[in-house]
């Protein structure tokens, strides 16, 4: 196994891409909406690409719900943004939980069916006025620990399902004020208020077994490199303050945010201290950049990687119908209330 996590090109697995896959040996693939259509469909795609891998590979995907959801209607349930659960819990804590908790487990209902075992969600972000708006309602709130809190219910939704949960984006993309899919934002706060707020969540959720970095740069640690590619922040920061001790996956390294070549890219997120790369358009010419630069997989991320697939655990029995009704009844007026606005 190589050190990277790719993408591909549609719903039908490719010549090219089953080669590819064979030879270039990706820890995992991630799936988008380009390659989803219907139930039996994704499912068939997830079977051949572990067949061309040769091993129950992990298969990724975005379904945090709201603007984020590769699966949706009509053939799945469309899921509220992690702001609603956050309305709910300043109503009423153990609702919100609940709701959180629910909401995941549903979501990995519809993932595990489909040979999905890893969801690039919750986010653990702390957003602040002025800032981007590219997390905006996908933050369960703006005060640390009820992110925490929230963050860490919907993890264990997802986890009840027998599917990973991935905590992202550490140490925190709330405060940007720009867009990371686009250019490359820069964070000025001191790191006192960093610690206080941005990183506090990502401490409370260290012991879950993934999380993905964030393509932000912190002048307070690093002055120049963002998160991804700043051994200061994976070290001192991720390693260190947060005390995270899993499997760090960078954010997609095709986004604007990063510069030079894919290999350049991929070389620079590994010798920061990420484990693996991500790498999510499944544009092949930058898939073979990215696989061309990626190691295998070996020594201590070897074992962070191991470590987490052995913590996939068989879903915990559970009623879907009965558990959609509830969750129906559980976001009515929070969530119809944020549809009526959108």
């Amino acid at each position: 196994m190589r050190a990277f996590i790719t993408g591909l090109c549609g719903p039908r697995l490719t010549d090219a891409e089953r080669a590819f896959l064979r030879d270039a040996t990706p820890w995992g693939v991630i799936i988008f909406g380009r390659n989803v259509t219907t139930p039996d469909a994704l499912r068939r795609l997830t079977g051949d690409l572990r067949d061309a891998l040769g091993r129950e590979a992990p298969v990724l995907v975005d379904q945090e719900g709201g603007r984020v959801q590769r699966l949706g209607p009509p053939h799945w349930s469309q899921y509220p943004p992690a702001a609603a659960y956050g309305r709910l819990y300043e109503h009423d804590r153990a609702a919100g939980l609940a709701a959180a908790r629910l909401g995941a487990r549903l979501i990995a209902a519809d993932l595990a069916a489909v040979g999905i075992d890893v969801d690039c969600m919750p986010l653990a972000d702390v957003p602040v006025a002025g800032a981007d708006a590219v997390i905006g309602d996908r933050a369960f709130a703006d005060r640390p620990e009820k992110v925490a809190a929230l963050a860490g219910a919907f993890a264990q939704g997802l986890a009840d399902g027998g599917v990973l949960p991935v905590i992202k984006h550490v140490p925190g993309h709330g405060r940007a004020t720009a867009d990371s899919h686009q250019k490359l934002p820069v964070v000025t706060a001191e790191r006192g208020m960093l610690e206080a707020s941005d990183f506090a969540p990502f401490r409370a959720l260290a012991e879950w077994p993934l999380a993905m970095t964030a393509h932000v740069v912190f002048k307070a640690i690093d002055p120049a490199a963002p998160a991804t590619t700043s051994a200061a922040i994976v070290h001192e920061v991720i390693r260190g303050w947060i005390g995270y001790r899993g499997l760090l996956m960078s954010d997609d390294v095709s986004m604007g945010a990063l510069s030079g070549s894919l290999a350049v890219r991929t070389r620079a997120a590994l010798a920061a201290g990420c484990d693996v790369v991500l790498h999510c358009n499944g544009v092949m010419d930058e898939m073979i950049a990215v696989a061309s630069a990626a190691p295998a997989l070996t020594g201590q991320a070897a074992l962070r990687a191991e470590a987490a697939l052995a913590s996939r655990k068989p879903a915990t029995p559970f009623d879907a119908e009965a558990g959609r009704t509830r969750f129906a009844a559980l976001m009515s007026g929070v969530w119809g209330a944020a549809r009526d606005c959108a």
